[in-house]
């Protein structure tokens, strides 16, 4: 058995993400706790009680599912669950090199909030949008991708499963492009609930304003691998690592290929560690080789448990 952690982005959050594990495991509240005195205000409170306008800025939701996941982490590795190789979609990938050591907890607490302080200006909401297709090949996005270029910036942003890709630009091109799809060939086409979008050019300008403060913090060896989001390869070098990050902004999210290589280097259980169950999804879309189930409060830790027990009584019986 090799176990492996994903870590969710943003879209993933929900009022009362974190709570009932903050209340009944010490570990989980004192990682809320930090993040409170860390920020100066009560993100934890955000996070259990809302009020969703305010959870859903960039610059509150994304050190929110950051916290969220490693509150979350805290459990599982109390209960003696540790991977073997990490990754996170978007923003948490942030929360994944904090499990891998390659960044300190207060650090990428400071550079979500900042990531997301920067998101926020750099387009601000209503000029831009993210759609995401289903049951459509990478050449059918790029061709639809190319008939409303016209409009304005529309570019594939997240590679997420087979069949399912999120492309992100300037409202008119995604509006184009929403009309369209479903007549070129697309299953469906859905709005993404963002307030601007993420991981493409739009982003360029924003990436390079915060290259600064991706240098500006302390960065170590990975202990164990992170599978990187814009070309999907595992990495443990801290310079490799912070280079890949700067250009994680303006890049798409080769999601899909991470599970691949995550498949490559014999993973065989997948547990989604914070808010939601999408990444999880993605997975049982996409290999049948890779187990995976999801932990976000009591249930869903005591169901995860079972299953890895379960797995491993599988293993010594065989």
């Amino acid at each position: 058995m090799k176990i492996g952690f994903i870590f969710p982005g943003q879209g993933s959050q929900y009022i009362g993400m974190g709570y009932e594990l903050a209340q009944n495991y010490p570990v989980a509240a004192a990682v809320f706790a930090q993040a409170d005195q860390e920020l100066g205000f009560p993100l934890s409170r955000l996070c259990f009680e809302g009020p969703a306008e305010e959870l859903v800025q960039n610059d509150i939701v994304q050190p929110a599912i950051l916290v969220t996941s490693l509150a979350v982490r805290a459990v599982l590795e109390e209960a003696g669950v540790y991977p073997e190789v990490v990754a996170g979609l978007s923003v948490g990938e942030y929360t994944a090199l904090v499990t891998a050591g390659a960044l300190s907890f207060s650090d990428a607490l400071h550079l979500v909030r900042k990531r997301g302080l920067i998101m926020r200006e750099a387009l601000p909401p209503g000029q831009g949008a993210m759609l995401a297709l289903i049951g459509v090949t990478r050449d059918l996005v790029n061709n639809l991708c190319q008939e409303v270029a016209p409009l304005g910036v529309v570019e594939p942003c997240n590679y997420n499963c087979p069949g399912q890709i999120v492309v992100g630009g300037t409202l008119p091109a995604i509006e184009a492009l929403e009309e369209i799809a479903v007549k070129r060939g697309a299953r469906k086409a859905v709005r993404v609930a963002m307030n601007s979008p993420s991981h493409c050019s739009l982003l360029q300008p924003a990436a390079q304003r915060f290259v600064p403060s991706l240098v500006g913090v302390t960065w170590q060896d990975a202990r164990i691998p992170v599978v990187c989001n814009v070309d999907a390869r595992p990495e443990q070098s801290a310079k490799m690592l912070r280079h890949k990050l700067a250009k994680q902004l303006c890049q798409a999210v080769l999601w899909e290929d991470v599970v691949w290589q995550m498949e490559k280097m014999g993973v065989t259980h997948l547990i989604e560690v914070g808010p939601g169950h999408t990444l999880t999804g993605f997975v049982r879309k996409t290999t049948r080789l890779i187990k995976a189930n999801n932990v976000e409060d009591e249930v869903t830790f005591k169901e995860a448990l079972n299953w890895l027990d379960e797995a491993k009584g599988g293993e010594k019986a065989s």
